[in-house]
């Protein structure tokens, strides 16, 4: 099964406030009420969360870019990308777009990147806070539950169901006879621990990491763990989490306690809820920002 195209963009272009031009896009009305979207990795892009979360550009004017480092923002510059360049570029793309008042909608490493901007915006007069912020499958707020999701999704990959998958790929003839197809399957396969139910990754839009950038900004937050920082920010939060998910559970709902955040389990769910559970996902988001 071939992913579902992601149709042109309402708008797009690259940034000219930050020191490298980031590409950026924007769907939905022009005059609605701005959702920044954040995508996850790090060192990954924008394209995989489409074209499912255009589900959200239906009531608001959506934004989205691809971070440093990754997708159409590369460069060849050497220098690290940590976690602050990220919280920088987010600050400086806010302010070139007009995005108030800030709703920030983070996926995976987009939601940690999310709560890193909101515990830095209480230290920094240069950031304009979020005013309120949704986190879809959040990536872990400390560094054991973090090493928790490698292991787990280590040993997903040894399922039995993903080792058929990868078997059945392996004795195919299908890299001779269609590399593209052998290409996509072969994605499929790599990112099928991510799922509840593996076979549903052929729905998601294939993407790369760039893993330079991702091992650069996984290593600047070191032994990190932001439970007690998240209890400083004061604003409304909604945490959509997997039951399935194998970022461990524990990580979201604490996330949620320290943010003093609203919490939904979405069942039959794994890491790519708007994948596996598009409309339980989108109707919960939709409920909490007409708040």
């Amino acid at each position: 099964m071939t992913p579902t195209p992601i149709p042109p963009a309402r708008a797009e272009g690259f940034t000219a406030s930050t020191t490298l031009p980031l590409y950026w896009r924007e769907d939905g009305p022009a005059t609605a009420a701005p959702l920044v979207l954040l995508h996850g990795g790090p060192g990954a892009y924008h394209d995989y969360l489409y074209p499912q979360c255009l589900a959200l550009a239906a009531t608001h004017r959506l934004f989205t870019y691809d971070q440093r480092g990754g997708g159409q923002s590369k460069s060849d510059s050497r220098a690290p990308i940590t976690w602050r360049t990220q919280v920088e570029d987010l600050a400086l793309i806010v302010k070139e777009f007009a995005l108030e008042p800030i709703t920030l909608v983070g996926y995976s490493w987009g939601g940690l990147l999310a709560m890193l901007y909101a515990v830095e915006a209480l230290q920094s007069s240069q950031i304009i806070p979020p005013a309120r912020m949704v986190l879809m499958s959040p990536a872990p707020i400390t560094r054991a539950w973090r090493d928790d999701f490698e292991r787990n999704l280590a040993e997903r990959g040894r399922s039995p169901v993903i080792t058929a998958m990868r078997e059945e790929l392996n004795s195919s003839e299908l890299r001779a006879r269609d590399y593209q197809a052998y290409r996509q399957r072969a994605f499929e396969v790599s990112v099928a621990g991510y799922f509840a139910n593996p076979r549903l990754a052929e729905s998601l839009t294939p993407f790369r990491v760039t893993s330079r950038v991702q091992q650069s900004i996984w290593e600047s937050l070191g032994n990190f763990n932001l439970t007690n920082s998240l209890r400083a920010v004061a604003v409304p939060v909604l945490v959509v989490h997997g039951r399935q998910d194998p970022i461990p559970l524990a990580s979201a709902q604490a996330a949620a306690h320290a943010l003093q955040g609203e919490f939904v389990i979405l069942d039959e769910c794994g890491h790519v809820p708007y994948v596996e559970q598009p409309e339980a996902l989108f109707a919960s988001i939709e409920e909490f920002l007409s708040k």
